[in-house]
């Protein structure tokens, strides 16, 4: 019995890793998360000193493509299409209260970040509808706010997608969106 018990043991040991559950692969595009004030939830958590009393403004939630050695704007995201601002899921951003950009009022809440990029200006869209994967169900009649933003040109390549927010002038912060060799500078007014 004892010799029974201990193959039946040493048999399950041996067979049950085989039906055990595998990972999928790690996502290429990782996850990443941009506050204003720069590094807000660490701050708040670790350093509150460096942020004081300030309150969260804004948040982006979003994909980090890699270059990859591939000609980005214009190849890679086509001149003119709806682009999701990164990969897989349409970035989200989350203002804290209502803010302007370029003088048109956005309520605080949560919006899908999408652009159309061109060579000169980008096309920067909040949109209402949310848990979207890419800009395949964009729907243009849900966008709570358009506005055209300037690009320009980094002096160095910017390997994977980016977003960060700087300090503004007096109550904004610049949402800096850059890939490749190419950035826009989005300000957004408290």
């Amino acid at each position: 019995m004892k010799l029974k018990l201990t193959v039946l043991c040493v048999w399950s040991l041996l067979i049950i890793p085989t039906f055990a559950q595998k990972m999928d692969e790690l996502d290429k595009s990782p996850m990443d998360m941009a506050y204003y004030p720069d590094n807000f939830a660490h701050d708040r958590k670790f350093a509150p000193k460096l942020i004081g009393n300030l309150p969260a403004m804004v948040r982006v939630t979003y994909s980090r493509p890699p270059k990859k050695d591939r000609e980005v704007f214009g190849k890679l995201v086509p001149f003119n299409d709806v682009w999701r601002v990164g990969a897989n899921e349409a970035p989200e951003i989350k203002f804290y209260q209502d803010v302007t950009i370029q003088g048109k009022t956005v309520k605080a809440g949560t919006y899908s970040l999408f652009a159309i990029p061109n060579v000169n200006e980008w096309t920067i869209i909040l949109n209402t509808d949310l848990d979207v994967w890419g800009a395949y169900s964009y729907n243009q009649g849900m966008d709570a706010l358009r506005v055209n933003i300037p690009t320009k040109k980094s002096e160095g390549v910017i390997e994977d997608f980016s977003i960060k927010f700087k300090n503004g002038k007096d109550k904004e912060a610049i949402m800096m969106i850059g890939w490749d060799t190419t950035w826009v500078e989005v300000p957004v007014s408290f």
